[in-house]
Protein backbone atom coordinates (compact mmCIF):
# COMPACT_ATOMS: atom_id res chain seq x y z
CA UNK A 1 0.00 0.00 0.00
CA UNK A 2 1.35 3.40 -0.95
CA UNK A 3 -0.39 5.18 1.90
CA UNK A 4 -2.18 7.59 -0.44
CA UNK A 5 -5.83 8.17 0.36
CA UNK A 6 -8.61 9.88 -1.49
CA UNK A 7 -9.27 12.29 1.39
CA UNK A 8 -7.02 14.52 3.47
CA UNK A 9 -5.32 12.79 6.37
CA UNK A 10 -7.20 13.80 9.53
CA UNK A 11 -5.43 15.38 12.46
CA UNK A 12 -5.46 13.71 15.87
CA UNK A 13 -7.62 14.97 18.72
CA UNK A 14 -6.29 15.44 22.25
CA UNK A 15 -7.95 12.20 23.31
CA UNK A 16 -6.32 10.37 20.41
CA UNK A 17 -2.92 11.83 21.25
CA UNK A 18 -3.27 10.38 24.75
CA UNK A 19 -4.74 7.07 23.53
CA UNK A 20 -1.98 6.39 20.98
CA UNK A 21 0.92 7.81 23.00
CA UNK A 22 2.87 4.55 22.89
CA UNK A 23 2.58 4.57 19.10
CA UNK A 24 3.59 8.19 18.83
CA UNK A 25 6.94 7.65 20.54
CA UNK A 26 7.90 4.97 18.01
CA UNK A 27 10.04 6.61 15.30
CA UNK A 28 8.53 4.23 12.71
CA UNK A 29 5.02 5.47 13.55
CA UNK A 30 4.94 8.91 15.15
CA UNK A 31 2.15 11.39 14.63
CA UNK A 32 2.34 11.14 10.84
CA UNK A 33 2.03 7.36 10.96
CA UNK A 34 -0.85 7.47 13.40
CA UNK A 35 -2.64 9.88 11.10
CA UNK A 36 -2.13 7.41 8.26
CA UNK A 37 -3.72 4.71 10.39
CA UNK A 38 -6.64 7.03 11.07
CA UNK A 39 -7.07 7.67 7.34
CA UNK A 40 -6.88 3.97 6.43
CA UNK A 41 -9.83 1.86 5.35
CA UNK A 42 -9.50 -1.87 6.03
CA UNK A 43 -12.02 -4.56 5.09
CA UNK A 44 -12.17 -7.73 7.19
CA UNK A 45 -13.87 -10.82 5.77
CA UNK A 46 -15.25 -12.91 8.62
CA UNK A 47 -15.75 -11.99 12.27
CA UNK A 48 -14.86 -15.38 13.73
CA UNK A 49 -11.76 -16.89 15.26
CA UNK A 50 -9.32 -14.96 13.09
CA UNK A 51 -11.51 -11.89 12.77
CA UNK A 52 -11.79 -11.43 16.54
CA UNK A 53 -8.13 -10.56 17.27
CA UNK A 54 -7.81 -8.79 13.92
CA UNK A 55 -10.71 -6.48 14.72
CA UNK A 56 -9.73 -5.87 18.34
CA UNK A 57 -6.15 -4.92 17.56
CA UNK A 58 -6.95 -2.84 14.47
CA UNK A 59 -9.59 -0.91 16.39
CA UNK A 60 -7.24 -0.39 19.31
CA UNK A 61 -4.50 0.73 16.90
CA UNK A 62 -6.74 3.47 15.52
CA UNK A 63 -7.61 2.28 12.03
CA UNK A 64 -10.00 4.97 10.84
CA UNK A 65 -12.53 2.80 9.03
CA UNK A 66 -12.93 -0.91 9.68
CA UNK A 67 -15.38 -2.78 7.48
CA UNK A 68 -16.64 -6.18 8.66
CA UNK A 69 -18.34 -8.73 6.40
CA UNK A 70 -20.17 -11.60 8.12
CA UNK A 71 -23.66 -13.10 7.91
CA UNK A 72 -23.53 -15.43 10.93
CA UNK A 73 -24.84 -15.16 14.49
CA UNK A 74 -22.93 -15.82 17.69
CA UNK A 75 -23.18 -19.41 18.95
CA UNK A 76 -21.90 -21.12 22.08
CA UNK A 77 -19.39 -23.17 20.06
CA UNK A 78 -17.76 -19.90 18.92
CA UNK A 79 -16.79 -18.69 22.35
CA UNK A 80 -13.70 -20.82 23.01
CA UNK A 81 -11.77 -18.93 20.33
CA UNK A 82 -13.84 -15.95 19.11
CA UNK A 83 -12.82 -13.56 21.88
CA UNK A 84 -14.73 -10.68 20.36
CA UNK A 85 -17.93 -12.15 21.83
CA UNK A 86 -19.38 -13.31 25.14
CA UNK A 87 -22.46 -15.05 26.50
CA UNK A 88 -24.50 -11.85 26.27
CA UNK A 89 -23.98 -11.90 22.48
CA UNK A 90 -25.46 -15.36 21.86
CA UNK A 91 -27.95 -15.26 18.99
CA UNK A 92 -26.90 -11.74 17.96
CA UNK A 93 -25.57 -11.11 14.42
CA UNK A 94 -21.79 -11.13 14.67
CA UNK A 95 -21.43 -7.79 12.90
CA UNK A 96 -23.71 -6.11 15.43
CA UNK A 97 -22.00 -7.70 18.42
CA UNK A 98 -18.65 -6.73 16.91
CA UNK A 99 -19.76 -3.14 16.39
CA UNK A 100 -20.74 -2.82 20.06
CA UNK A 101 -17.51 -4.31 21.36
CA UNK A 102 -15.20 -2.42 19.01
CA UNK A 103 -16.90 0.90 19.62
CA UNK A 104 -16.23 0.34 23.30
CA UNK A 105 -12.59 -0.49 22.52
CA UNK A 106 -12.15 2.70 20.49
CA UNK A 107 -14.98 5.16 19.78
CA UNK A 108 -12.79 6.97 17.24
CA UNK A 109 -13.00 4.07 14.78
CA UNK A 110 -15.79 4.00 12.20
CA UNK A 111 -17.12 0.43 12.19
CA UNK A 112 -18.91 -0.31 8.91
CA UNK A 113 -20.89 -3.54 9.04
CA UNK A 114 -21.86 -5.62 6.02
CA UNK A 115 -24.26 -8.31 7.23
CA UNK A 116 -24.06 -10.46 4.13
CA UNK A 117 -22.22 -13.39 2.64
CA UNK A 118 -19.15 -12.32 0.64
CA UNK A 119 -20.19 -13.51 -2.81
CA UNK A 120 -19.89 -12.87 -6.52
CA UNK A 121 -22.57 -10.19 -6.59
CA UNK A 122 -20.96 -7.96 -3.92
CA UNK A 123 -17.26 -8.92 -3.91
CA UNK A 124 -15.90 -6.26 -6.26
CA UNK A 125 -17.95 -3.41 -4.77
CA UNK A 126 -16.85 -4.30 -1.24
CA UNK A 127 -13.16 -4.70 -2.03
CA UNK A 128 -12.95 -1.59 -4.21
CA UNK A 129 -14.05 0.62 -1.32
CA UNK A 130 -11.12 -0.24 0.97
CA UNK A 131 -7.32 0.10 1.03
CA UNK A 132 -6.39 -3.30 2.48
CA UNK A 133 -8.41 -6.54 2.68
CA UNK A 134 -7.92 -9.13 5.43
CA UNK A 135 -9.29 -12.63 4.91
CA UNK A 136 -10.43 -14.28 8.12
CA UNK A 137 -12.89 -16.64 6.43
CA UNK A 138 -13.09 -20.37 7.12
CA UNK A 139 -13.97 -21.91 3.76
CA UNK A 140 -12.25 -22.32 0.42
CA UNK A 141 -15.02 -20.81 -1.64
CA UNK A 142 -14.71 -17.46 0.12
CA UNK A 143 -10.90 -17.53 0.18
CA UNK A 144 -10.62 -17.94 -3.57
CA UNK A 145 -13.30 -15.36 -4.24
CA UNK A 146 -11.63 -12.81 -1.92
CA UNK A 147 -8.30 -13.36 -3.66
CA UNK A 148 -9.76 -13.02 -7.15
CA UNK A 149 -11.59 -9.83 -6.18
CA UNK A 150 -8.42 -8.32 -4.69
CA UNK A 151 -6.49 -9.08 -7.89
CA UNK A 152 -9.11 -7.37 -10.03
CA UNK A 153 -9.33 -4.36 -7.72
CA UNK A 154 -5.53 -4.12 -7.27
CA UNK A 155 -5.75 -4.37 -3.47
CA UNK A 156 -3.31 -6.08 -1.08
CA UNK A 157 -4.70 -9.13 0.71
CA UNK A 158 -3.60 -10.29 4.17
CA UNK A 159 -4.54 -13.96 4.34
CA UNK A 160 -4.62 -16.37 7.25
CA UNK A 161 -5.84 -19.88 7.99
CA UNK A 162 -5.90 -22.23 10.99
CA UNK A 163 -6.57 -25.90 11.58
CA UNK A 164 -5.93 -28.06 14.62
CA UNK A 165 -2.49 -26.83 15.80
CA UNK A 166 -1.16 -25.19 12.64
CA UNK A 167 -1.67 -21.73 11.21
CA UNK A 168 -0.56 -19.90 8.09
CA UNK A 169 -0.20 -16.21 7.22
CA UNK A 170 0.73 -14.51 3.94
CA UNK A 171 0.36 -11.20 2.12
CA UNK A 172 -0.71 -11.36 -1.51
CA UNK A 173 -0.45 -8.41 -3.88
CA UNK A 174 -0.55 -9.29 -7.57
CA UNK A 175 0.85 -5.85 -8.46
CA UNK A 176 4.21 -6.78 -6.99
CA UNK A 177 4.14 -10.54 -6.50
CA UNK A 178 2.04 -13.64 -6.13
CA UNK A 179 -1.66 -14.04 -5.43
CA UNK A 180 -3.37 -16.77 -3.40
CA UNK A 181 -3.88 -18.90 -6.51
CA UNK A 182 -0.16 -18.79 -7.29
CA UNK A 183 0.20 -20.85 -4.09
CA UNK A 184 -3.02 -22.87 -4.32
CA UNK A 185 -4.23 -22.75 -7.96
CA UNK A 186 -7.54 -24.53 -7.35
CA UNK A 187 -9.60 -25.53 -4.30
CA UNK A 188 -9.16 -29.10 -3.02
CA UNK A 189 -11.93 -31.59 -3.74
CA UNK A 190 -14.90 -31.16 -1.42
CA UNK A 191 -14.54 -33.15 1.78
CA UNK A 192 -10.80 -33.78 1.54
CA UNK A 193 -9.81 -31.00 3.95
CA UNK A 194 -11.85 -30.92 7.17
CA UNK A 195 -13.06 -27.58 8.46
CA UNK A 196 -12.33 -26.40 11.99
CA UNK A 197 -15.80 -27.63 12.95
CA UNK A 198 -14.79 -31.11 11.80
CA UNK A 199 -11.07 -31.28 12.54
CA UNK A 200 -10.97 -28.99 15.57
CA UNK A 201 -8.69 -26.06 16.37
CA UNK A 202 -6.71 -25.08 19.45
CA UNK A 203 -8.58 -22.10 20.87
CA UNK A 204 -5.51 -19.86 21.23
CA UNK A 205 -4.27 -20.50 17.66
CA UNK A 206 -6.66 -18.09 15.87
CA UNK A 207 -5.49 -15.44 18.32
CA UNK A 208 -1.89 -16.02 17.31
CA UNK A 209 -2.60 -16.00 13.57
CA UNK A 210 -5.13 -13.18 13.66
CA UNK A 211 -2.74 -10.98 15.60
CA UNK A 212 -0.06 -11.63 12.98
CA UNK A 213 -2.56 -10.66 10.27
CA UNK A 214 -3.36 -7.40 12.07
CA UNK A 215 0.37 -6.73 12.34
CA UNK A 216 0.84 -7.23 8.60
CA UNK A 217 -2.06 -4.90 7.79
CA UNK A 218 -0.64 -2.15 10.01
CA UNK A 219 2.78 -2.52 8.34
CA UNK A 220 1.14 -2.18 4.93
CA UNK A 221 -0.68 0.99 5.95
CA UNK A 222 2.42 2.55 7.50
CA UNK A 223 4.79 1.33 4.79
CA UNK A 224 7.27 0.01 7.35
CA UNK A 225 9.16 -3.20 8.00
CA UNK A 226 9.11 -6.26 5.78
CA UNK A 227 5.53 -7.41 5.13
CA UNK A 228 5.02 -11.07 4.19
CA UNK A 229 4.47 -10.19 0.53
CA UNK A 230 4.67 -13.42 -1.52
CA UNK A 231 5.83 -15.22 1.62
CA UNK A 232 4.00 -17.95 3.54
CA UNK A 233 4.60 -18.06 7.29
CA UNK A 234 3.76 -21.47 8.76
CA UNK A 235 3.19 -21.65 12.52
CA UNK A 236 3.32 -24.96 14.42
CA UNK A 237 1.74 -24.15 17.77
CA UNK A 238 2.48 -27.56 19.33
CA UNK A 239 6.22 -27.24 18.86
CA UNK A 240 6.18 -23.43 18.60
CA UNK A 241 8.09 -23.50 15.34
CA UNK A 242 7.92 -20.91 12.60
CA UNK A 243 9.11 -21.29 9.03
CA UNK A 244 8.85 -19.14 5.93
CA UNK A 245 8.24 -20.32 2.38
CA UNK A 246 8.74 -18.00 -0.59
CA UNK A 247 5.83 -17.99 -3.05
CA UNK A 248 6.63 -17.59 -6.72
CA UNK A 249 4.33 -15.68 -9.05
CA UNK A 250 2.99 -17.99 -11.77
CA UNK A 251 2.74 -16.73 -15.32
CA UNK A 252 -0.12 -19.17 -15.93
CA UNK A 253 -1.85 -18.44 -12.61
CA UNK A 254 -5.64 -18.94 -12.83
CA UNK A 255 -6.05 -15.94 -10.51
CA UNK A 256 -3.60 -13.26 -11.63
CA UNK A 257 -2.35 -14.54 -15.00
CA UNK A 258 -3.15 -12.58 -18.13
CA UNK A 259 -5.81 -15.04 -19.27
CA UNK A 260 -7.51 -15.01 -15.86
CA UNK A 261 -7.97 -11.24 -15.82
CA UNK A 262 -10.00 -11.35 -19.03
CA UNK A 263 -12.65 -13.58 -17.43
CA UNK A 264 -15.51 -12.29 -15.27
CA UNK A 265 -15.36 -12.87 -11.54
CA UNK A 266 -16.87 -16.22 -10.64
CA UNK A 267 -17.09 -18.49 -7.62
CA UNK A 268 -14.53 -21.31 -7.66
CA UNK A 269 -15.60 -24.73 -8.84
CA UNK A 270 -14.08 -26.66 -5.99
CA UNK A 271 -16.57 -25.59 -3.33
CA UNK A 272 -19.89 -24.26 -4.51
CA UNK A 273 -23.24 -23.43 -3.03
CA UNK A 274 -25.52 -26.38 -2.44
CA UNK A 275 -26.83 -27.62 -5.78
CA UNK A 276 -30.45 -27.09 -6.64
CA UNK A 277 -32.35 -30.07 -5.37
CA UNK A 278 -34.66 -31.99 -7.66
CA UNK A 279 -37.86 -33.09 -5.93
CA UNK A 280 -37.94 -36.73 -4.90
CA UNK A 281 -41.34 -38.19 -5.61
CA UNK A 282 -42.75 -41.63 -6.30
CA UNK A 283 -42.90 -40.66 -9.98
CA UNK A 284 -39.11 -40.13 -10.13
CA UNK A 285 -37.65 -42.93 -8.02
CA UNK A 286 -34.60 -43.59 -10.18
CA UNK A 287 -33.32 -40.01 -10.36
CA UNK A 288 -31.49 -39.63 -7.09
CA UNK A 289 -30.07 -36.16 -6.43
CA UNK A 290 -26.62 -36.09 -4.91
CA UNK A 291 -27.90 -33.98 -2.02
CA UNK A 292 -31.16 -33.33 -0.16
CA UNK A 293 -32.11 -30.77 2.46
CA UNK A 294 -32.98 -31.62 6.03
CA UNK A 295 -36.57 -30.61 5.33
CA UNK A 296 -36.80 -33.17 2.54
CA UNK A 297 -35.21 -35.81 4.72
CA UNK A 298 -37.75 -35.12 7.48
CA UNK A 299 -40.48 -35.77 4.92
CA UNK A 300 -38.76 -39.04 4.01
CA UNK A 301 -38.88 -40.16 7.63
CA UNK A 302 -42.51 -39.11 8.06
CA UNK A 303 -43.47 -41.00 4.89
CA UNK A 304 -41.55 -44.07 5.99
CA UNK A 305 -39.46 -43.99 2.81
CA UNK A 306 -37.00 -46.93 2.80
CA UNK A 307 -33.37 -45.89 3.23
CA UNK A 308 -30.24 -46.50 5.28
CA UNK A 309 -29.00 -43.60 7.41
CA UNK A 310 -25.20 -43.43 7.66
CA UNK A 311 -23.25 -41.24 10.10
CA UNK A 312 -19.63 -40.72 8.97
CA UNK A 313 -18.52 -38.62 11.95
CA UNK A 314 -16.12 -39.69 14.67
CA UNK A 315 -17.39 -41.65 17.71
CA UNK A 316 -16.85 -38.69 20.06
CA UNK A 317 -19.14 -36.59 17.87
CA UNK A 318 -21.82 -39.25 17.91
CA UNK A 319 -21.73 -39.19 21.72
CA UNK A 320 -22.74 -35.52 21.63
CA UNK A 321 -25.77 -36.23 19.49
CA UNK A 322 -26.99 -38.42 16.64
CA UNK A 323 -30.00 -38.88 14.40
CA UNK A 324 -32.23 -41.85 15.24
CA UNK A 325 -31.44 -45.22 13.66
CA UNK A 326 -28.13 -44.06 12.19
CA UNK A 327 -25.28 -46.47 11.47
CA UNK A 328 -21.95 -45.01 12.59
CA UNK A 329 -19.00 -45.64 10.26
CA UNK A 330 -16.33 -42.88 10.45
CA UNK A 331 -15.26 -41.61 7.07
CA UNK A 332 -11.68 -42.85 7.52
CA UNK A 333 -12.88 -46.46 7.85
CA UNK A 334 -15.72 -46.40 5.33
CA UNK A 335 -13.73 -47.94 2.48
CA UNK A 336 -12.99 -51.03 4.61
CA UNK A 337 -16.57 -51.44 5.87
CA UNK A 338 -18.69 -51.25 2.74
CA UNK A 339 -20.00 -54.76 3.44
CA UNK A 340 -21.86 -53.35 6.46
CA UNK A 341 -24.13 -51.31 4.21
CA UNK A 342 -27.36 -53.15 3.43
CA UNK A 343 -28.28 -51.89 -0.03
CA UNK A 344 -31.62 -53.71 0.24
CA UNK A 345 -32.69 -51.05 2.74
CA UNK A 346 -32.79 -48.43 -0.02
CA UNK A 347 -30.50 -45.51 -0.83
CA UNK A 348 -27.89 -44.53 1.74
CA UNK A 349 -28.49 -41.08 3.23
CA UNK A 350 -25.21 -39.82 4.65
CA UNK A 351 -24.63 -37.09 7.20
CA UNK A 352 -21.75 -35.58 9.17
CA UNK A 353 -21.42 -32.34 11.13
CA UNK A 354 -21.91 -29.75 8.38
CA UNK A 355 -22.02 -31.79 5.17
CA UNK A 356 -18.52 -31.81 3.69
CA UNK A 357 -17.32 -35.20 4.95
CA UNK A 358 -20.66 -36.75 4.05
CA UNK A 359 -20.42 -35.32 0.53
CA UNK A 360 -17.01 -36.96 0.17
CA UNK A 361 -18.52 -40.26 1.37
CA UNK A 362 -21.47 -39.84 -1.01
CA UNK A 363 -19.18 -39.44 -3.98
CA UNK A 364 -17.07 -42.42 -2.88
CA UNK A 365 -20.10 -44.71 -2.50
CA UNK A 366 -21.48 -43.65 -5.86
CA UNK A 367 -18.12 -44.52 -7.37
CA UNK A 368 -18.67 -48.04 -6.01
CA UNK A 369 -22.14 -48.19 -7.57
CA UNK A 370 -24.04 -47.61 -4.33
CA UNK A 371 -27.01 -45.21 -4.33
CA UNK A 372 -25.94 -42.50 -1.89
CA UNK A 373 -27.31 -39.07 -1.03
CA UNK A 374 -25.70 -36.34 1.04
CA UNK A 375 -27.70 -34.62 3.79
CA UNK A 376 -26.99 -30.92 3.19
CA UNK A 377 -25.86 -29.07 6.29
CA UNK A 378 -25.47 -32.27 8.29
CA UNK A 379 -26.63 -32.77 11.84
CA UNK A 380 -26.04 -29.08 12.54
CA UNK A 381 -28.73 -28.10 10.03
CA UNK A 382 -31.02 -30.79 11.43
CA UNK A 383 -30.64 -29.36 14.93
CA UNK A 384 -31.04 -25.77 13.74
CA UNK A 385 -34.00 -26.28 11.41
CA UNK A 386 -35.76 -29.49 12.46
CA UNK A 387 -35.06 -30.68 15.99
CA UNK A 388 -33.44 -28.27 18.47
CA UNK A 389 -33.28 -31.10 21.04
CA UNK A 390 -30.31 -32.49 19.10
CA UNK A 391 -27.22 -30.92 20.66
CA UNK A 392 -25.16 -28.54 18.52
CA UNK A 393 -21.38 -28.35 18.82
Amino acid sequence: MSGDTSTAIPALSNDELARYSRHLILPEVGAAGQERLKAARILMIGAGGLGSPIALYLAAAGIGTLGIVDFDRVETSNLHRQVLFGDSDLGVPKVEAARRRLTDVNPHVDIVTHEARFDVDNALDLVADYDVVIDGSDNFRTRYLVSDACVRCAKPLVWGAVQRFEGQVAVFDARQGACYRCLFPEPPPAGTVPSCAEGGVLGVLPGMIGTLQANEAIKLVLGIGEPLVSTLLVVDALRLRFRKVKIRKRADCPGCGEAALSRPLAAPDGETCAPAEEPMTSETPTELPIEITVETYRAWREEGRPHLLLDVREPWEAQIGSLPDATLIPLGTLGMRLDELDERAGPVVIYCHHGSRSMHATQALRHHGIDAINLAGGIDAWSLLIDPAVARY
